[in-house]
């Protein structure tokens, strides 16, 4: 069949907004009176794959993508890309697919259209910010099941107690002991897939090796003996986590890019032997020798944002330190400055689980950042419901589905609410989003799992406070969105 539009989707988790601006782009199309296919690039993977003929076919492409989605097989149709959260409204859509449909007229595309090669493919030009963040949340997205699956099974390790993987602890228990086995596997891989997938974005497969090999040394540091002070494999190191993580993967990504250059002039024939070998260990060589030499600046840089965050956790700071943590999650719910609150609270974390505790400032600032993603789709949920009046079917469905979310740790579901009205509702939803995170601290509730929403709670000390808590951040926010809503609807009904 052939389709009037062809689209691509994806965002860094590949739950919320990937098929959010799917339903947009789709809800869009059908008001146009269009038709269009859209490929969902999702947690479960690749999703209504767009064949070459639909390609050929299709008058325009509309790619609304935060991750890598082979956006070249479009190379030489009129076409928009743009990141995911311009694509999560059916007036956002409706936009995008104008601008695609009017690429060819305005010039913005070769006469020459349907033979046009890479080179000439008439896409619009990305920002440096957008290709920046589309790399980094490509490895964000891969990073997460790690997060999720190591960080919960680490976490269920602990409810035979905290010394349960100890064998000389009257604690231990052996099947505590191999959950937190797996776990500890889970976690340790979670900044190495981060930076081979942000390589693995800039430079395709070639960007694997060296991004993994990047990522180990992250988390590993430089090795040198104590008593000797030497370079020695057998001494020990300290890694410098998430931040050398993604150093890693964007210098293994861009080595790659070099490498390809350098040698593009060798005969096509070495076309396999430049992948297998030239490339793994040139990139290999040049990445790991950076990465080492630049080990004692990145350790110094990362113990100072640790030594910051936790010094926060301490004493009167401690609402400082919430209002910080609510508002950079609620700010972009799930873009970079959400993440940067979330990884850092996982690597804080990760330390205390790592010393089999679970009562430190590492898993406070990680029960708190948790709260402050739970609040925003909460906020919403509770408004539509009790203001059901003053919101559209649709909007009284997702506040609905928004609670699911909510529980489960999915900040996502509340941008369609705030992108409709940033002001006032982003400064709410920050407001309490901080609310919870200060509660948080306040009722001494400590995470030591790093997603789940609810579903940890069994885990989590204090939980019944952490619950309520959130409970009280999202009731305050929602009446605050609701009151807005009254006076939005109040002002359209009088001018009616």
């Amino acid at each position: 069949m052939a389709y009037d539009i062809v689209a691509a989707t994806g965002c860094p988790t590949g739950i919320a907004h990937t098929f959010m601006a799917k339903k947009a782009l789709e809800d869009a199309a059908a008001a146009k009176g269009l038709t269009i296919k859209v490929e969902t690039h999702g947690q479960v993977g690749i999703e209504d794959e767009i064949t070459a003929a639909e390609i050929k076919e299709a008058k325009a492409v509309v790619i609304a993508a935060d991750k890598d989605v082979d956006a070249q097989r479009f190379a030489g149709k009129p076409q928009v890309n743009v990141g995911v959260s311009k694509c999560l409204s059916v007036e956002a859509a409706t936009e995008l697919i104008e601008r695609a449909l009017n690429a060819e007229a305005t010039g913005e595309v070769s006469e020459a259209v349907a033979n046009a090669s890479a080179a000439d493919a008439p896409a619009e030009k990305e920002s440096v910010g957008h290709i920046i963040y589309k790399h980094l949340m490509n490895g964000v997205s891969h990073m997460l099941p790690f997060v999720v699956a190591g960080g919960v099974l680490t976490a269920v390790s602990f409810l035979w107690g905290i010394f349960s993987f100890d064998s000389t602890n009257e604690q231990y228990n052996t099947f505590a002991a191999m959950l937190k086995i797996i776990g500890g596997i889970g976690m340790n891989l979670m900044v190495p897939v981060l930076s081979a997938y942000i390589a693995q974005s800039i430079a395709k497969r070639p960007g694997l090796v060296p991004g993994f090999i990047a990522g180990m040394i992250a988390i590993t540091g430089l090795p040198v003996l104590a008593d000797t002070g030497m370079i020695d494999p057998s001494g020990e190191g300290v890694g410098f986590g998430f931040l050398g993580g993604i150093v890693g993967g964007f210098l293994s990504g861009y080595v790659v890019l070099l490498l390809e250059k350098i040698f593009s002039g060798l005969p096509k024939t070495l076309d396999g032997l430049k992948a297998i070998f030239l490339y793994p260990l040139f990139s290999t060589f040049i990445v790991g020798l950076v990465m080492l030499g630049i080990s004692g600046p990145m350790v110094t840089i990362n113990k100072a944002m640790m030594d910051f965050l936790t010094g926060l956790a301490s004493g009167n700071n401690i609402f400082l330190l919430g209002l910080a943590i609510g508002c950079m999650c609620a700010f972009d719910m799930g873009g970079p400055v959400n993440k940067a609150a979330y990884t850092t609270g996982v690597a804080l974390m990760s330390a205390d689980v790592a010393a089999g505790i679970t009562d430190g400032s590492g898993t406070a600032i990680m029960a708190a950042v948790s709260a402050a993603c739970i609040v925003p789709p909460l906020v919403t949920t509770f408004a539509t419901v009790v203001g059901r009046k003053y919101f559209t079917e649709d909007e009284f469905n997702a506040g609905i589905v928004n609670f699911v979310l909510g529980c489960t740790h999915i900040t996502e579901g509340a941008i369609p609410f705030m992108t409709a009205n940033i002001w006032p509702v982003m400064p709410i939803m920050m407001l309490s989003s901080s609310i919870g995170a200060i509660l948080s601290f306040v009722f001494n509730v400590h995470s030591p799992a790093p997603h789940g929403g609810f579903l940890i709670l069994p885990v989590v000390t204090n939980g019944l406070m952490w619950v309520l808590g959130i409970l009280v951040a999202s009731v305050i926010g929602g009446l605050l969105f609701l009151v807005f809503k009254r006076s939005q609807y109040n002002k359209e009904h009088k001018a009616e």
